[in-house]
């Protein structure tokens, strides 16, 4: 079956994109992420997902990246912590998106690899995913079967850039207060 396969960054898709192959899906990735802060860091995850996807020979297709958009979808959300309500909404547009590339690319299914992370709800992804695309979304939980193992052996293999946060700007300073070891 051909799949487009949402990619919020290398590490998770490394391990998802892998997995799907193996099951002999055709693997379209699609990296669609306007929630990524700053512009650096957007660049750093789209130049190693390109190297996930030269490595598992899939094409990956770019979405826009206009984080004012993002922006305006989550006004008034800004403090929320990561996890909060923000994320869903975070998740519907990239979820969106994906579906709307799914139907003009000619593929039958989509997926997403917001499922590998540790802090991610499959039971919400697939909630957002099954209100957007029916049945054509395909509700993986990545992180299951070893696959968040996979990912990391994966990536320190192929030397990915992992992150430290979820991407967007409301959550860095949640995360720089982790990393000093005090309580957001």
């Amino acid at each position: 079956m051909k799949v487009v396969l949402h990619i919020c960054c290398a590490v998770c898709a490394a391990g998802a994109a892998e997995r799907m192959l193996q099951e002999g899906h055709e693997v379209a990735g699609f990296f669609y992420n306007p929630n990524i802060y700053p512009a650096r860091e957007y660049e750093l995850r789209l130049q190693s997902a390109r190297e996930v996807a030269r490595r598992l020979k899939f094409p990956l297709a770019e979405g826009p990246y206009f984080p004012l958009d993002w922006r305006r979808a989550v006004a008034s959300l800004e403090s929320e912590p990561e996890g909060g309500r923000r994320c869903p909404i975070c998740f519907r547009m990239r979820l969106q998106k994906t579906y709307d590339f799914m139907l003009q690319s000619g593929c039958q299914a989509f997926a997403t690899t917001l499922t590998m992370g540790s802090n991610k709800s499959a039971l919400l992804m697939g909630n957002l995913g099954r209100e957007i695309g029916g049945p054509r979304f395909l509700n993986y939980d990545f992180k299951k079967k070893e696959g968040f193992k996979r990912a990391g052996e994966l990536a320190r293999l192929w030397g990915l850039y992992r992150q430290h946060y979820c991407g967007c700007e409301f959550s860095l300073p949640e995360r720089a207060s982790l990393d000093r070891g005090n309580a957001p």
